[in-house]
């Protein structure tokens, strides 16, 4: 439970308030807050479940995390159980993107939603991302060239299902087909579902009906990587292509000032 005095104190920072205020809100007494705080007593079940409604974070997120290193209270709740965590950040306060391994895509429609398969993913920085909360996921296949199997797409999530845009690409974890990269159109009005197509003419699109999808995220930026062999593709190395991908960008960025 250590986490949980650290947590409790960050987010109350987050939201701006006084323990005075805090304390109001809850209904409990400003030494209470204090104590929680400095660690002197746990909150009770009861407590845990108040606190849980209060920032609409999960009792065991609140427990199990430390979420000290988020920037803002942008948890994202998609129906009743999945939460997003929030964005992380650096020593620099620079946005970190989690990076899905090509031997962990498999595992990620059972991981999604699991803190901790999220948080053992490795994660890199990128300069020039637009806010929100980003991932890298590998592409699979051949059925959106020119991205060939083994590269990789940086996606931005989506929180709001009207935000889907028609004949952009996006990232989806679906239900049954599990994390698939497709061109969307956005047919939820007319017929509540989205149609998925292949850059590559060889696949027939397809609809999928949007209950049937769990994440979505919008392309930001890719990196091919047909280029190195399978032993360069390690992830380890992905994570140094990222990376130095980041020292070339920065770079730009200082000569077109």
């Amino acid at each position: 439970m250590k986490n949980i005095t650290k947590n409790i104190r960050h987010l109350r920072h987050l939201k701006g308030l006084t323990q005075e205020v805090f304390a109001d809100d809850l209904k409990i007494t400003r030494s209470r807050i204090s104590s929680y705080e400095e660690g002197r007593s746990t909150p009770s079940i009861d407590m845990l479940i108040k606190l849980s409604n209060y920032f609409k974070i999960p009792v065991d997120i609140l427990i199990k995390n430390d979420l000290t290193k988020s920037k803002d209270t942008s948890f994202i709740d998609i129906g009743n159980t999945r939460v997003l965590f929030p964005i992380t950040v650096d020593d620099d306060n620079e946005n970190l993107i989690e990076v899905v391994p090509i031997k962990a895509s498999a595992g990620y429609l059972s991981g999604y939603d699991d803190p901790e398969y999220i948080e053992q993913l490795q994660k890199i920085k990128l300069p020039f991302l637009p806010s929100g909360k980003h991932r890298a996921f590998p592409i699979k296949g051949d059925s959106m060239l020119p991205l060939k199997e083994g590269s990789y797409v940086v996606g931005k999530f989506v929180e709001d299902r009207r935000d889907i845009s028609s004949n952009r690409t996006y990232v989806l974890l679906t239900l049954n087909d599990g994390m698939v990269y497709k061109r969307v159109i956005n047919n939820i009005k007319e017929t509540n579902s989205l149609l998925l197509v292949s850059d590559n003419p060889l696949y027939k699109p397809y609809e999928i009906p949007i209950d049937e999808v769990l994440e979505l995220w919008e392309f930001t930026c890719s990196i091919n990587t047909q280029e190195y062999d399978q032993e360069e593709l390690k992830i380890s190395s992905i994570i140094t292509m990222f990376n130095s991908l980041g020292v070339e960008l920065k770079s730009l960025e200082k000569h077109i000032r």
